[in-house]
């Protein structure tokens, strides 16, 4: 344990060494509700929303979108940076085992996404005024299945990239129709009734659903927990049958 916290915080500290990433993957969430929420109408109920504000559904979109750039951008494109590089392969002759340093990526990778959901959650209470979740059991849960279903899908690219550009161009292009389906652009809400269909069998689109349902004191729906569950499962078991280590 304590070479698997040391590996952790080695990779942490490489994170932070990359300023662009570091921005884009911490800050660039709260920014984006501080910009929106900067705007009067946002903070205004809205009956197309059922009597929410728009700034209220995007603190759960920022969410997503910290989630959806560590876990489709970053991952995949250092996992398959580290065994280009032969990283993974020096690594399997030392008496650290390769996976230790994959999971020490993972947990680096969930120290970051907690801190960027933090100061989201934070921005968004302090500053305007969003209520924090009604059900807050119920929003972790669903914050950390849908991290690990994304998560688990960016370990699938890092798995099949040949190259760290190739990671990051195939997690780009997994990116933005995710983050449309979770709302980004247009809050799921007033999107059509088939394009929600869609997007609940989604992960950032099920996670964008079931951190809702928690945000207004529901507990989460059973369907986008079972989604993210599956993503789990399905793209985890498939990650680990064919990730190579060189």
């Amino acid at each position: 344990m304590g070479l698997f916290a040391k590996i952790t915080r080695n990779e942490l500290r490489l994170f932070l060494r990359e300023p662009l990433v570091a921005f884009f993957s911490l800050a660039f969430p709260t920014i984006l509700v501080v910009i929106l929420g900067s705007i009067p109408e946002f903070r205004e109920p809205s009956e197309a929303l059922g009597g929410v504000t728009v700034i209220s559904l995007y603190v759960g979109i920022a969410l997503a979108l910290g989630l959806a750039m560590l876990g489709l951008q970053f991952m995949p494109t250092v996992l398959a940076s580290y065994r280009e590089r032969g990283v993974l392969r020096r690594v399997a002759v030392t008496p650290v085992r390769p996976v230790t340093l994959l999971g020490a990526q993972l947990a680096a990778t969930l120290v970051m996404a907690l801190v960027s959901g933090i100061l989201v959650l934070a921005v968004g209470k302090i500053a305007f005024d969003v209520n924090l979740p009604g059900q807050p059991v119920g929003f972790l849960i669903a914050y950390l299945l849908c991290g690990a279903g994304v998560f688990a899908v960016g370990l699938l690219v890092a798995a099949l990239a040949p190259s760290g550009k190739a990671g990051n161009a195939i997690g780009t292009l997994l990116f933005f129709p995710s983050m449309f389906f979770a709302g980004l652009w247009t809050p799921r809400e007033v999107l059509p009734a088939v394009l929600q269909r869609i997007g609940d069998f989604t992960p950032l689109g099920a996670g964008e659903r079931a951190l809702h349902d928690a945000a207004v004191g529901q507990w989460p729906a059973l369907l986008p927990l079972a989604v993210l569950l599956a993503y789990v499962v399905v793209f985890g078991a498939a990650a680990a049958r064919l990730f190579r280590w060189e």
